[in-house]
């Protein structure tokens, strides 16, 4: 697989909650950092850590939550995918859309580092 089929492979196994693929996808310490300021912002080693921290937690908090890729860009080692996310918040039902930009580092057919730059006051407003 292509650094870019593999990204895309990781996002559709987050789409369709396929962790086992996710594990694969993944370095076993694969670094993963959101934006301070984003709901469960911060640093996470490990694909477990990622899946529990993010991806289940966010699944518990809203109705609704996606990724929608617009456009993926490669440098090497380096996918940057741009795109948007889209939610609607279980407690406040607010939807709302953030842009946000991923960049994933990968080595080995591997993804061992990814960093966010969203919008993060797009989504705190949702869930106030």
């Amino acid at each position: 697989m292509t650094n870019i089929e593999i990204v895309r492979a990781v996002y559709a196994s987050v789409r369709e909650s396929d962790y086992d693929a996710f594990r694969r996808l993944c370095a076993p310490d694969v670094i993963w950092t959101q934006n301070k300021g984003f709901p469960q912002g911060g640093v996470r080693v490990g694909a477990e850590a990622v899946i529990d921290g993010v991806f289940r937690r966010f699944a518990r908090e809203w109705t609704s939550w996606r990724y929608e890729l617009e456009q993926v860009l490669e440098s090497g080692n380096q996918v940057v995918a741009l795109g948007a996310y889209h939610g609607v918040h279980a407690q406040t039902n607010k939807r709302m859309k953030a842009d946000a930009a991923h960049v994933f580092r990968l080595a080995d057919g591997k993804v061992v580092a990814f960093r966010q730059f969203a919008d993060t006051k797009a989504v705190c407003d949702a869930m106030q």
